[in-house]
């Protein structure tokens, strides 16, 4: 027979009864179910149950253990059973609830020692042995209020490592695992008795540093800790490089609250990052004033298309002395901020999966623009790779197609090199599939990405466009001369046509016709034009009112 009862849960209390070692520490849930995972990390063998509470413990009478563990609530208190429980020195379980958990203890220990076990275990990492999250908090928070009775400031770094994903990926969790070790251990080489280290969750780590220098204190740590990781870590004699990316800030300049210190040091290390990662950076306000001006585009940019904020403008194409077509190309106008640079919203499109929307929206509505022209005018839209990358992208252009009635050859799409990165197989299937259907392909930016000339043997392009990088200084660079000589060159064995882009100058247009560029696109020929403006340049460049195009 059990004798159920809840012990005492005060620190400070004692029993009256020899203290042993832990024979056995289990978790559940709360529904008494195994837990295979603690604090992000896999749990060793000797605390992580096979079976359910249940069936480790089959001689409890089930409804009286319920009962009792739901009357606890909420209760510190751990509930004390006594028996033997299937090991010949046990005389009873502790169960204890730390969060969301049941903790079971099969020893002869004491409460207290028991307790001290478990709290060690809940505020600690099991792999690194750093105080974890928990204790961060509770640490933080107690440090800021000491701080605000003294003069003292307080600095608190956030460290993430650089590229420690590939290493999970390539050389398993197992290497990732002694990574995170051996990370741990060279933060702390770096600490002294005014700092400590914690390990938040999977590679990201938090030191708190306080005592007399700081804030330059807390630099110069930050620094040394930079400088520790440009070392390579060896793991199974496989030498790696692993950096670190730090963001730093300060109480009270930063912050008085955790809250806020952690804002601070965390948009810190996001400048750390963005600036090529492998150093540290020190929060300042206008860090911040940017980061928030990127969450309103974000917020706003999910808007924009319902709100018709988007617009496009059309860039002319010129061939032969005539105008072939125009680009369609993006633009935004926010309400409050004014135009927005495609280079600063696509991007966020990209990353928040609403590119394919509205790349739908700009083809649809480019294909009804062209409609208006003369039939033998292109239209060229660009496809982001997130919308390149998204299934189903050749049925939403063919569909597309046949609603406004434009002929599929008529349309130009144009790709960047950066879309054929991934996922090659279907990138073959989705242009061949566009190819088959009529439509024309144009590689973009050609020449400043990745450039690899097997592109264009594997994938069915009809046009390659000349980045503007080499169109600048043209007429006086011999290198980038020589350059779109032998693009020019190249695409025309392989039977593709060419178009130079950024063409500002006549000397740039009388060069590029001379190497026998076929199509030029720039300021000379015109700026991008609104909607309302391109009928009458049409009229103009076909009735030649217009001054002559370059030839």
């Amino acid at each position: 027979m059990q004798k159920i009862r809840a012990a005492p849960s005060a620190l400070g209390q004692t029993e009256a009864r020899a203290s042993s070692s832990i024979d056995r520490l289990l978790f559940f849930d709360r529904d008494f179910n195994p837990v295979e995972n603690l604090l992000g990390t896999e749990l060793p063998d000797s605390v992580k149950p096979a079976a359910s509470f249940w069936e480790h413990f089959p001689e409890l009478d089930k409804s009286a253990i319920t009962l009792a563990l739901r009357s606890l609530g909420d209760s510190a208190q751990p509930l004390q059973i006594s028996g033997d429980f299937g090991a010949p020195a046990s005389h009873g379980l502790t169960i204890y609830r730390i969060g969301d958990l049941f903790a079971v203890v099969r020893s002869e220990e004491s409460i207290d020692d028991e307790r001290a076990t478990l709290l060690h275990l809940a505020t600690h990492d099991p792999l690194t042995g750093l105080p974890n999250r928990r204790q961060f908090s509770e640490d933080l928070a107690v440090l800021l209020r000491e701080t605000a009775g003294s003069n003292e400031t307080l600095s608190l770094m956030q460290l993430d490592l650089d590229d420690f994903k590939p290493v999970n990926d390539t050389l398993g969790h197992p290497a990732g695992d002694k990574l995170l070790q051996l990370a741990a251990s060279r933060i702390q080489e770096c600490l002294t008795s005014d700092d400590r280290a914690y390990r938040l969750a999977g590679d990201e780590f938090t030191v708190i540093s306080r005592g007399p220098g700081h804030p330059a204190k807390g630099h110069q740590l930050a620094e040394a800790l930079v400088d520790a990781f440009k070392k390579p870590f060896t793991i199974d004699g496989i030498a790696l490089f692993v950096g670190a990316s730090i963001g730093i800030s300060a109480a009270p300049p930063d912050g008085t609250n955790p809250e806020q210190l952690m804002k601070a040091s965390d948009v810190a290390l996001y400048a750390a990052k963005k600036d090529g990662r492998g150093r540290a950076r020190p929060f300042d306000p206008s860090m911040l004033e940017l980061l928030e001006q990127r969450e309103l585009l974000r917020r706003s940019l999910r808007m924009a298309l319902v709100q018709q904020q988007f617009s496009i403008e059309y860039q002319p194409i010129a061939e032969g002395g005539s105008i072939v077509g125009f680009e369609a190309l993006l633009r935004w106008n926010h309400p409050l901020l004014g135009k927005i640079p495609p280079t600063a919203f696509i991007p966020m499109a990209e990353a928040d999966g609403i590119m394919p929307e509205i790349g739908a929206w700009v083809l649809e509505q480019a294909c009804r623009e062209a409609m208006k022209w003369p039939q033998n005018y292109i239209v060229a839209v660009n496809v982001s790779a997130a919308e390149f990358l998204t299934s189903g992208l050749t049925d939403r252009v063919s569909q597309t197609l046949d609603l406004i009635g434009l002929p599929p050859d008529r349309l130009e799409l144009e790709i960047t090199e950066s879309v054929l990165l991934e996922r090659t197989v279907n990138n073959i299937d989705t242009l061949n599939t566009l190819n088959v259907l009529g439509i024309r392909i144009s590689l973009d930016d050609f020449g400043t990405e990745y450039s690899s000339l097997s592109y264009l043997k594997t994938f069915p392009f009809d046009t390659i466009k000349i980045d503007k990088y080499f169109i600048t200084d043209l007429e006086s660079d011999l290198k980038g001369q020589a350059i779109v000589r032998c693009i020019v060159n190249l695409a025309h064995d392989l039977d593709m046509q060419v178009t130079a882009e950024g063409v500002e100058t006549p000397g740039q247009a009388e060069w590029l016709r001379g190497v026998g560029c076929d199509r030029l696109q720039g300021y000379l020929i015109s700026r991008p034009l609104p909607v309302e403006a391109i009928g009458e340049f049409i009229t103009r460049a076909e009735t030649s009112v217009r001054p002559a195009l370059p030839q």
